[in-house]
């Protein structure tokens, strides 16, 4: 049985469809790809940047 779901993904903001490797954890994916997994933006670096007044 095939799903027919699609998420957006976090990062690049691309619709993903679900795939078959995703099979066992499709409500815990966030990301379209490796890349995008890897670029991924955590909350502390943004705010660290954003306080940064220089």
């Amino acid at each position: 049985m095939k799903r027919q779901d699609s998420k957006i993904c976090a990062v690049c903001n691309r619709p993903m469809t679900w795939r078959r490797k995703w099979a066992k954890s499709w409500d815990e994916v966030k990301y379209c790809s490796e890349a995008c997994r890897r670029n991924k933006k955590s909350p502390e670096k943004a705010l660290g940047n954003k306080s940064d007044g220089n």
